[in-house]
């Protein structure tokens, strides 16, 4: 099968930035992907600036601002979104937990989450419940991979007293990307006495999909660096949208996101998405995603790059489905870089174990029961061909 050609670097070069891809065939992009030589650098270079100035200086001040509204301009940029619609968080999980506890939440409203959201989110749903006395159920998406309309599904569920629904926008157990407008739509429409907002996970989108937020429109969409964008781990982001912002209040409270009279008494919070950001951060892990996303535009646009994955899972779905014992998920080709698959009677993990052992890394998911590859537009074909070579001297039971 013939690859789409890269449209400014070629893949060789481009991959020859990244030192853990010399030594492995690397298909854990969901978990985290690996940095760029040039990302290790800049930040190692900017803890050496901030040193040199004096960490707690005015030079390392104005340093930091400079870092934080480029960091904000760049993530907004790519997420079609303006730069003050932008919080700065550590990761997805803490970006969503900024929207579910930023809530006013009532006894007996209700929050509805899909039966394919990540084990911390549907954590933090359960102590809501817990300790607001609030309704949480679930609606079955999972089994719209094939066959279904998950936009039917969720609208289903949704009831009078739903305050906010909680998704992702892709899956990250079965790869299935959901139609976000669609559902955010469905949502928003509803009801005309009160709004029923939109969390959307990104953990798997921001970085595969070329995104504009502002014309999707979900309310808060968290999101990291450190998986598809290829950045620093501990840097992510919370989108919130301009007409949901005084509908969620800050539950962590600190310097970054008040404002303050002439005597530094606080008077209330920063006008945007800063207003959830909190105290000091490792800030040169903004100039590391920075310059993360900045490699990325070096080999093509995010269509582009969207395009290859597609095709690259394509290429990886077709192969897989051409060994007997194997069964994927998808009964047509993925629409993303994930591609999930079953060995039935046998030890998912014990696959995994066997292949990392042979250099070859992905991982296992538990529900459902099932093996995940990721693709990047920067994976090779000849990867693919040697994962799907692995998995069939797999010793089978």
């Amino acid at each position: 099968m013939m690859g789409i050609s890269p449209p400014q670097l070629s893949l060789e070069t481009f991959r020859r930035q990244f030192p853990a891809l010399q030594n492995k065939a690397y298909f854990n992009y969901g978990g985290q992907g690996p940095m760029s030589q040039a990302v290790l650098e800049a930040i190692v270079q900017s803890y050496r600036t901030l040193q040199q100035v004096g960490p707690f200086s005015g030079a390392a001040y104005s340093w930091t601002v400079q870092e934080t509204e480029q960091i904000r301009q760049a993530i907004a940029e790519e997420l079609g979104a303006t730069p003050n619609t932008i919080t700065l968080t550590e990761d997805v999980t803490v970006g969503c937990n900024i929207a579910l506890w930023g809530i006013d939440w009532r006894i007996g409203d209700h929050l509805l989450l899909t039966d394919c959201e990540h084990p911390g989110i549907v954590a933090a749903a359960q102590e809501l419940e817990r300790r607001f006395g609030i309704e949480v159920s679930t609606c079955p998406l999972q089994a719209t991979l094939n066959q279904g309309d998950p936009v039917a599904v969720v609208a289903s569920h949704l009831k009078p007293n739903t305050r906010l629904v909680v998704l992702s926008h892709i899956l990250w157990n079965t790869g299935q990307v959901l139609p976000l407008a669609e559902i955010v739509a469905a949502c928003h429409s509803y009801s005309n006495a009160r709004p029923v907002r939109v969390l959307v996970d990104a953990a798997q989108s921001v970085g595969v999909l070329p995104l504009n937020l502002t014309e999707l429109q979900p309310d808060f969409y968290a999101f990291t660096g450190h998986k598809w964008w290829c950045g620093p781990e501990g840097l992510g982001g919370l989108y919130v949208r301009p007409a949901a912002l005084d509908s969620l209040n800050p539950t962590f409270i600190g310097w970054r996101g008040i404002t303050k009279d002439r005597k530094g008494v606080p008077t209330g919070w920063k006008p945007g998405g800063e207003r959830y950001e909190i105290a000091t951060s490792a800030y040169p892990l903004y100039t590391g995603l920075r310059q993360a996303i900045a490699l990325h535009h070096e080999w093509g646009t995010a269509q582009q790059r969207y395009d290859r994955i597609c095709h690259l899972s394509h290429y990886l779905w077709q192969r897989l489905t051409e060994i007997p014992h194997v069964h994927c998920l998808r009964s047509s080709p993925p629409q993303a870089g994930l591609v999930s698959f079953q060995l039935p009677n046998q030890s998912h993990h014990q696959l995994a174990q066997f292949l990392e052992s042979r250099h070859i890394m992905l991982r296992t998911i538990l529900d459902p029961d099932c093996v995940r590859a990721c693709v990047h537009y920067f994976t090779l074909e000849s990867e693919i061909d040697q994962l799907v070579e692995a998995i069939q001297q797999f010793p089978r039971k």
